[in-house]
């Protein structure tokens, strides 16, 4: 469950109309999400409180009043437009008029062509072409853990095959090791 799943069911989960498995899940990220969990309290809050205000009670004659209320805003509408159609024959033209939007026109192609000519008028800078650089890094010096020949002497059971392996794609030698026969006396 993803907070975004968990807030598009989120009305469902609140009227408990959720199968008992989404219930269940919407109930564990509950348990892990802070912030949906704060989402939740808030919405839960916000219902509580909605469902404690006192009822409001229209008056008796409160349809009434908006009938007639309705019936005259939809009469002064219906005057207003007959009043504009009637005086003056024609829908009148709302806007900027013609000259207004040449006058515009005009003044932003001028606008344009100044600045393609002082932006011409700077001389554009050389394009810079480097010569390619190649970097390299000396090939590592294998270390004997990873040695073919050291490897091939254990059988493919032993636990040290995986650690060779390991060992030899690491990107830095964890030991540097060489072997060497020594008597354990001084």
């Amino acid at each position: 469950m993803d907070c975004s799943n968990f807030r598009n069911h989120h009305l469902a989960f609140l009227d408990q109309t959720l199968p008992d498995v989404e219930l269940v899940a919407m109930q564990r990220h509950l348990i892990e999400c802070g912030a949906c969990a704060r989402h939740d309290t808030a919405v839960r809050r916000g219902l509580l409180l909605f469902r404690n205000l006192p009822r409001i009670e229209p008056s008796p004659d409160f349809a009434a009043r908006l009938d007639a209320r309705l019936a005259r805003a939809r009469e002064e509408a219906r005057l207003r437009a007959a009043a504009y159609a009637g005086s003056f024959g024609h829908r009148r033209q709302r806007g900027p008029s013609a000259s207004a939007f040449a006058a515009a026109a005009a003044g932003v192609m001028a606008a344009g062509y100044l600045a393609v000519v002082a932006l011409n008028a700077i001389s554009p800078p050389e394009s810079l072409a480097l010569a390619p650089v190649i970097a390299t890094a000396p090939e590592p010096a294998p270390t004997p853990v990873a040695t073919p020949a050291y490897v091939a002497s254990f059988s493919a059971g032993m636990p040290l095959w995986p650690a060779a392996l390991v060992a030899e794609m690491a990107p830095v030698h964890f030991a540097n090791t060489e072997l060497r026969t020594v008597s354990l006396s001084r």
